[in-house]
């Protein structure tokens, strides 16, 4: 790839929270991903040290923070290391963005863990962000530095016009996930519903109504994440419940905690559509659920921003009237 940055030549770097989405990155772009060494001490203390000499270069570092808590502390060592090094420019490439579900106190005496995750990466010495589908739009405004915030909804809706659905209307499983919804079913000509929901506590939910048409209709999910699988099989089950004839799902984001790989796969649920910003072990996956890859916009975006070149030219999003 040719280098025309004025923050110097390329040099991709990645974490261990998703290797195989790093290399294919690296593949995409001419680059290798191989360029630190990261270890724990035997107290499983983490030590980066950066293998090629990053003086005067366009750093990009690969790592998504899902899961252990130790896949933000290695982001955090890289982004010091590379600073440390004299890189022009660092940019965190973080294709899941995890704590963000905490963004906002919404009972008392609790952290907003989305903006102190964002404090920690600019104060490690990120010069810009790049991430896929935030759990809310505003989360961009937690960094005080430049955030590219992407969306996989090309990479999914292009496998849905592939099968050529019949009857199709996009369901939003709750009231914020309507706009997201709303830009899927612009794109894919279908219509749209929402799930009118309450959650008693964390992780439970439970289905007051379904607002919009969905009798003989093929139903097509989507949502951002998918964590324990239980507001998915409830929206699934309400959905069958009110004669819908197939149920989809797509979500950006396979957290699939505890139970819910069994859970999806004893539900009504056709096919679960997800990505790889998180790696998905073997042993969560199943033959109802199918895994995009995010690689090439991924690499196109890192392009874009290496070259000084708009991001927002790899996609159309649709606005709202």
């Amino acid at each position: 790839m040719e280098d025309t940055s004025r923050h110097g030549s390329l040099l991709l770097l990645s974490g261990r929270a998703n290797t195989p989405l790093a290399r294919e990155i690296a593949e995409k772009l001419g680059e290798s991903p191989d360029g630190a060494t990261i270890k724990q001490f035997s107290d499983g203390e983490i030590f980066v040290r950066i293998d090629h000499n990053a003086r005067g270069r366009d750093v990009f570092i690969v790592q998504p923070t899902s899961a252990p808590a130790d896949n933000i502390m290695e982001l955090c060592l890289l982004i010091d290391a590379a600073k440390r090094a004299s890189a022009a420019r660092v940019t965190a490439v973080i294709p899941y963005f995890g704590y963000g579900r905490q963004d906002r106190k919404d009972q008392p005496r609790v952290s907003i863990g989305a903006k102190l995750a964002a404090n920690l990466i600019v104060a490690a010495g990120a010069d810009r962000v790049i991430s896929i589908d935030f759990h809310q739009h505003q989360i961009q405004g937690f960094f005080d530095i430049p955030v590219d915030h992407l969306y996989a909804a090309p990479v999914v809706t292009k496998y849905f016009r592939d099968l050529a659905l019949q009857d199709l209307v996009v369901i939003a499983p709750d009231v914020g996930a309507a706009k997201m919804a709303r830009g899927f079913a612009r794109r894919l000509e279908a219509t749209l519903a929402i799930i009118d929901k309450r959650r008693p506590k964390s992780n439970m939910s439970e289905v007051l109504n379904v607002v919009g048409e969905v009798e003989d209709r093929t139903c097509l999910i989507v949502d951002d994440m998918v964590d324990t699988g239980g507001s998915l099989a409830n929206a699934v089950q309400a959905l069958r419940d009110r004669g819908a004839k197939t149920v989809y799902a797509a979500a950006t984001h396979p957290v699939l905690s505890g139970d819910a790989p069994r859970r999806l796969e004893n539900s009504l649920l056709e096919r679960m559509i997800v990505t790889n910003t998180i790696i998905v072990p073997e042993e969560k996956r199943s033959e109802k659920l199918e895994v995009l890859s995010v690689g090439d916009l991924l690499a196109k975006a890192i392009h874009h921003v290496h070259s000084n070149e708009s991001v927002s030219k790899l996609f159309e999003i649709p606005q709202d009237n």
